[in-house]
């Protein structure tokens, strides 16, 4: 068994989702695990990693209609020292995820023919952020 673990860095664009996907099979490939698994972790409270369609581009437009219902930034939170947009970050990234574990098979990344792995930007700003890769197997 051999781990391999790193982080990737990423600067996102305010409320969007930047693909990831390739970032991370060229960290899968460096590795050199040909059969196991990899967790990504990101390190933020107002961000999420989402494993979701990566062909249409509306699939992402109508998850940001609809979140943005679900935790609107005009609600009366009490938690608003950051600006109106870091709750609803915060609750948007407690109802998606924080983590993804993927199938390595062959050197590569188990993914469906339609899956990306996204981070979701949930804050009105451009940030920096952090995905701990971390990955098992021989």
């Amino acid at each position: 068994m051999v781990l391999s673990q790193g982080t990737l860095e990423f600067c996102t664009s305010p409320k969007s989702f930047l693909d990831i996907t390739k970032e991370v099979q060229n960290f899968v490939s460096e590795s050199n695990i040909q059969d196991g698994v990899c967790n990504l972790f990101i390190k933020h409270t107002s961000a999420s990693l989402v494993i979701q369609e990566n062909y249409d581009p509306s699939v992402r437009k109508d998850f940001e209609t609809i979140f943005s219902k679900l935790a609107p930034e005009d609600f009366p939170y009490v938690h608003n020292m950051e600006g109106k947009d870091d709750m609803p970050a915060h609750i948007r990234s407690a109802l998606t995820s924080t983590s993804e574990t993927i199938p390595i098979v062959n050197g590569k990344l188990s993914l469906g023919t339609w899956q990306g792995i996204y981070i979701w930007e949930h804050r009105d700003q451009t940030h920096n952020r952090k995905v701990m890769v971390s990955m098992v197997g021989e």
